[in-house]
């Protein structure tokens, strides 16, 4: 078990850079992850790492073992998931974020289900729509919409999702439903402010392509307020067909420009992600990301004929 805990402390200390980062992911102190690598190295009888003030990086001897390291800590990792599905069912606190919507529209029933089949699980939920950081927060982990960002984090995708725009029958009555994207300046833009704004809304269709830097009417910090209030008929709003759809059906909202969707500056659609700060998903997570990945597939999303 000590090699064990000196290859964690060394793999941990290569991927964040930083001994003082491994130390604060695993729990431990910069003095303790200094001395497992040490004494990893005297075992091996060689150096791992290359040290100077300013830089950490990786020796020849360290490149080629830091590959062995990692595979043999996967291996233990699966071994004991392995283990753990013969014993038990999934146990214990799963502390993760999501999104505010989730939790009024998707989350809540599916956690109900994993909380019946599974009764030792128990779930410590932040729902907020700011970016919530899995190791500074003390995360399992945490599901994220629109684009991935480049980071140290690891990602899980979950669903692919496109944006359009959307407004209740009602506005449509009132002030019309704009066929095309030029004709959005004359109306009220609903904007989410959180996490943040997208300074140009880039518009595709079959046909064309078109960007625009709206100015919202009306803005809120969260997606359950913009929701709201673009089903009361405050104005147009940018949201996921995930979410937006099943209203349209039910007669709610309306969709407007309906030959567009809403991409990155790249032409990329956004997706729904998990992020972990590290490569061994506890079993608990695991299930729970199975499982909201497949309430996904079961619901359509995703699917575009």
């Amino acid at each position: 078990m000590k090699l064990l805990w000196e290859l964690r402390v060394f793999c941990a200390v290569v991927e964040r850079k930083s001994f003082v980062a491994a130390a604060r992911l695993l729990g431990t102190s910069p003095s303790s992850a200094t001395r497992a690598v040490q004494t990893l190295e005297e075992s091996l009888g060689c150096s791992l790492l290359a040290r100077t003030p300013k830089q950490l990086g990786l020796t020849v001897a360290g490149e080629s073992y830091y590959d062995v390291a990692r595979k043999m800590l996967d291996m233990q990792s699966e071994a004991e998931d392995d283990l753990a599905t013969l014993a038990s069912s999934p146990r214990g606190l799963l502390r993760f974020s999501a999104p505010e919507v989730m939790g009024s529209h998707f989350l809540a029933p599916l956690l109900a289900r994993l909380a019946d089949d599974n009764p030792l699980l128990r779930f410590d939920v932040s729902y907020s729509d700011t970016t919530l950081e899995p190791i500074r927060d003390k995360l399992d982990f945490a599901i994220r919409g629109a684009f991935p960002a480049s980071s140290e984090l690891i990602g899980y995708r979950l669903w692919d999702y496109r944006r359009h725009l959307y407004a209740s029958p009602g506005y449509a009555a009132a002030h019309g439903a704009p066929e095309e994207p030029e004709a959005l300046p004359q109306h009220r833009i609903v904007i989410h402010t959180a996490p943040r704004v997208l300074k140009a809304w880039n518009f595709v269709s079959d046909t064309r392509e078109a960007s625009l830097n709206l100015q919202a009417w009306h803005r809120f910090s969260s997606g359950n307020a913009v929701l709201g209030a673009t089903l009361a008929g405050l104005g147009i709003a940018r949201m996921g067909d995930w979410l937006a759809e099943p209203l349209c059906r039910a007669g709610l909202l309306v969709r407007v420009c309906p030959q567009y969707r809403i991409v990155s500056s790249q032409g990329n659609d956004p997706q729904m992600h998990a992020v972990l700060a590290q490569r061994r998903m506890p079993r608990k997570a695991r299930t729970l990301l199975e499982s909201i990945r497949q309430a996904a597939r079961d619901a359509g999303y995703g699917v575009y004929r």
